[in-house]
């Protein structure tokens, strides 16, 4: 056996013997093995791509095609027979991955020297040539590196397989039609988004550069990738006649082009075979599964298709409600031409999701799930039927189920930049998790490296530092959260959490007082920023200046109906204790304790220990206190405020006060150390 299938690594030599468990098994895939690993699809990927610098899906297929080449190495098997021993059911396309993984087709493999015991296994790479796993790993980690610091911070290393598909030009004087070429170009985007060799930039990203005049020398500094798609086209009565030209970006040059010219009806084949040769040019892989996900005819019926694009083309330029009302008629009048056609049910439940996203009394929760599961029961694979679902949890605060279906989506398309961004507010603000934030918001900046000049890349940015101010990477998280002022200065979150990152680093609370004070001078409305400057005051014991800015927060909350920020009940009932006003502060007391008992997170025993310390139970305040040393995945900042909290230092006399403190912050610096080896894995610091 080679050394590649006896890897010196202990969680790959169990990787491995799962993959080997299941060697014949064409239909075991990355789920079932992160299913069986107790991991979830996104930190597999992360953890084998940084040992080994394969995807999971290429690493699984590589230990096959490994013992597949020791089969072969006998007379016992036929190359079908080990085509199928080893889980393809396709002699044609394990020929294929076999040529690409060794540089000869299998035929060759009993002809070949075989080598001289003790010498070295080399793995194989996608363009059939030798090198090192460390030789691999290391070039990974520097590539990650270099696409996770901005302009400021770095210079751009190109993927082999990175790809962005431009926005395509409408060739025709009719500017109705143009909805058509932006489905084609949005479709093929999709397609190649499907394949998990390639590493596609969101559509988002790429509108942008809608009648940008750029070079592509200019391009390829912005967007960071290996490879552009370049596409025209137009339709003349029946006809689809589309240019689509391939570019490598390194060097300025024409890889491929090709003219099409289809009938209407030929639609989806034109698609399909677009993507398919763009990913051929590139030498991407193209799994059974993933050929045939790009395969798959949505509809038969050409109008509801027709409907269907209409619709698209209003909810992709949507920047109100009204083109959001006109998109959902669009599905609706393509339902009603192919009623089990999964794209429109999927994309209405979307739009119900925005047109009620910010709106205090949610009117479109039923149709969402409704619609939603219509998608999902006609295409259980299509990623917006799945995103579709994962919104209706998020707008019904069923946090664990949305995040289950945006991992979901990440197994269909896992070049969705948007998804990450999804994940990263979920543990950031619902389901706190330190460490799956510091996950998806590494995954997502790479959408943040090709916004150029955008709010969008800023507030990415800005989740990266705030990840990595939380899990205490404090001097890391200045260098981000400055790229995101660089992107947008009048960024007021990225702002403020500046100030917290200077306090964390020398703890001048009458400097982060004035600097709070002066961010929210420039808008005096931001209740988030409010509240901040009066934490600060408590923090400071200025109970007077607290609720004086704590009046103000409440007087606004009140004025527009919110019900947010539950968690600065106790403060204010403390604060308001202090100034005599214990009345009013009882009230604040009842509404917290309520708050706190039906919390379920991972910080209620610390609002429970808030909340008796604050009423001077020092028994139950500590007894709540040593329940959370229990407790893993919580905020830095928990860790720099703790001993400083007013409150809780009413318990600072109990005999076990230090040492459960000095517990608290013994596991979150042992969690600390842990991430730190991913985050260098991944280049982040």
């Amino acid at each position: 056996m080679t050394d590649f299938l006896h890897p010196k690594n202990e969680f790959l030599q169990k990787v491995i013997a799962i993959i080997e468990e299941n060697l014949s098994d064409e239909h075991f895939e990355v789920p079932d093995l992160a299913e069986q690993l107790n991991m979830s699809r996104s930190n597999l990927l992360r953890k084998i791509k940084s040992i080994t610098g394969f995807s999971v899906s290429v690493y699984i297929r590589q230990v096959r095609l490994y013992h597949a080449r020791e089969m072969l190495k006998g007379d016992s098997f036929t190359i079908s027979e080990v085509s199928y021993k080893v889980g393809f059911s396709s002699t044609s396309y394990f020929t294929k991955c076999f040529r690409e993984a060794f540089g000869y087709p299998p035929g060759e493999e009993r002809r070949r020297p075989q080598p001289e015991i003790g010498e070295e296994d080399d793995i194989p790479t996608s363009n059939g040539l030798k090198a090192k796993v460390l030789i691999i790993a290391g070039a990974i980690i520097v590539i990650v590196s270099a696409l996770l610091i901005s302009r400021n911070i770095g210079k751009p290393i190109e993927l082999d397989k990175s790809i962005a598909v431009l926005p395509f030009k409408n060739d025709s004087d009719d500017s109705s039609n143009v909805y058509i070429i932006n489905g084609l170009m949005e479709t093929i985007l999709d397609n190649l988004q499907k394949i998990e060799d390639l590493d596609v930039t969101s559509r988002t990203t790429v509108e942008k550069y809608r009648g940008v005049n750029k070079t592509i020398p200019e391009l390829a500094r912005e967007l960071r990738v290996s490879y552009f798609v370049e596409g025209s086209g137009q339709k003349v009565g029946d006809q689809i006649l589309l240019t689509i030209q391939l570019i490598d970006a390194k060097n300025d040059r024409h890889v491929w082009s090709q003219q099409y010219e289809r009938e209407a009806k030929d639609i989806f084949k034109l698609q399909m075979e677009v993507a398919k040769n763009i990913a051929q040019k590139i030498e991407a892989i193209i799994t059974p599964d993933e050929q045939r996900r790009i395969e798959k005819i949505p509809t038969e019926n050409l109008v509801a298709y027709d409907f269907f694009l209409k619709g698209s083309d209003l909810l992709n330029e949507a920047e109100s409600n009204e083109p959001l009302y006109e998109a959902i008629d669009y599905f609706q009048r393509a339902i009603k031409e192919d009623s089990k056609f999964a794209h429109p049910y999927a994309y209405i439940a979307i739009c119900y999701y925005y047109l009620d996203i910010y709106l205090a009394d949610k009117q479109f929760g039923q149709a969402i799930n409704t619609y939603a599961d219509k998608a999902l029961l006609f295409d259980e694979e299509l990623p917006e039927s799945l995103l579709a679902k994962a919104l209706f949890y998020m707008q019904d605060q069923q946090y664990e189920l949305a995040a289950d279906y945006f991992e979901k989506t990440l197994e269909y398309s896992p070049s969705s930049a948007r998804v990450h961004n999804y994940l990263s507010d979920i543990y950031a603000n619902y389901i706190p998790n330190t460490e799956k934030y510091l996950v998806h918001a590494i995954q997502g900046i790479r959408a943040a490296v090709s916004d150029q000049d955008s709010s969008t890349a800023s507030f990415t940015y800005l989740h990266l530092s705030n990840a990595l101010a939380q899990t205490g990477f404090i001097n890391d998280a200045e260098k981000y959260v400055q790229a995101s002022l660089d992107y947008n200065p009048e960024n007021l979150f990225a702002e403020y959490l500046y100030i917290y990152i200077r306090l964390a680093q020398n703890f001048n609370m009458e400097r982060a007082k004035n600097e709070l004070l002066a961010t929210l001078n420039k808008d005096t409305t931001r209740l988030d920023i409010i509240q901040e400057v009066a934490k600060v005051c408590y923090t400071m014991e200025d109970y007077k200046e607290a609720w004086k800015y704590y009046r103000k927060f409440i007087s606004l909350k009140e004025m527009w109906g919110l019900d947010i920020y539950h968690s600065e009940d106790v403060k204010i009932a403390f604060v308001l204790d202090r100034i005599g006003e214990k009345g009013v502060a009882g009230e604040y007391y009842k509404a917290f304790l309520a708050f706190a008992e039906s919390d379920d997170s991972i910080y209620r025993d610390l609002n429970m220990c808030a909340y008796y310390a604050a009423k001077g139970d020092v028994e139950k305040g500590m007894k709540y206190l040593k329940a959370f040393t229990k407790q893993k995945d919580f905020q830095y900042w928990i860790v720099l405020f703790l001993e400083k909290d007013p409150m809780i230092l009413r318990l600072s006399k109990h005999s076990d006060f230090d040492k459960t403190l000095k517990q608290i912050n013994e596991n979150f610096w042992a969690q600390h150390r842990d991430i730190r080896e991913m985050l260098e894995e991944e280049g982040v610091i």
